[in-house]
């Protein structure tokens, strides 16, 4: 792989699948949406509210981005009870997350070709199923799966297997895309296909490290690696 040809919409260094993808699964943040203003915030009053006074290590926070947040307070050294007031204020703040440019016409187009799509989260599932449907976004995923449903969360597979069992499809006819070397580490775990998500990943070079088996400029590069099933 290599990172240089910024002319190249798509880097696709696998070669073509024998049997075509039936399967897209997600993460959330920083692929479907662009939520990091809304959490800064949330992280922000938490730490406020359970730590006390100075400056919320937020940009620290970004760095374990696509982890569970309770594991993310335990390597950052924070309390567990951070967790209570940020998912609340992400809850109150859910209007304000941003969609990707671009996501929705390329959900519509895999749903239209067939595909059959997931999200696969940090982010409990109660709250990443809330946030879908609060953007109207729900309705284009049979299954959102959050780390709090799954053994372990990212970067073990977990989630991922989750996934194909629930669609009952072998990890060949799977595709993962994900902003985190997180992300890539459970989908390849799971041997699945790992695509990165440059157009809203915290750090792009600790990205492209991380050997992912694809790499997306932006989210229409996903539709050359997704044809339409037979039948649609």
């Amino acid at each position: 792989m290599t990172t240089e040809p910024e002319h190249h919409a798509a880097m696709i260094t696998e070669q073509q699948p024998p049997v075509p993808r039936q399967v897209v699964i997600f993460d959330l943040d920083g692929v479907v949406v662009d939520s990091f203003a809304v959490m800064g915030e949330a992280f922000s009053r938490a730490y406020a509210e359970v730590v006390g006074i100075g400056e919320a290590p937020f940009e620290e926070y970004q760095r374990h981005q696509g982890r569970y947040f309770p594991d993310i307070m335990r390597v950052m050294g924070l309390p567990l009870e951070m967790e209570e007031p940020f998912v609340r204020e992400s809850y109150r703040l859910a209007d304000r997350v941003k969609v990707y440019d671009g996501v929705v016409d390329v959900l519509r187009t895999l749903n239209e070709r067939g595909l059959r799509l997931a999200i696969a989260t940090g982010k409990a599932g109660e709250r990443a199923r809330s946030l879908l449907d609060v953007l109207g976004l729900l309705q284009h995923f049979a299954h959102v799966i959050g780390s709090d449903e799954v053994p372990r969360p990212k970067p073990a597979p977990d989630i991922v297997r989750r996934v194909l069992e629930l669609f009952d499809v072998p990890a060949d006819r799977a595709i993962m895309i994900g902003d985190a070397p997180t992300d890539l580490a459970s989908a390849q775990g799971a041997g699945v296909t790992a695509a990165a998500a440059l157009w809203g990943c915290h750090d792009g070079a600790e990205l492209l490290a991380a050997g992912p088996d694809v790499v997306l400029r932006r989210p229409s590069d996903l539709l050359a690696l997704c044809p339409a099933l037979p039948g649609h």
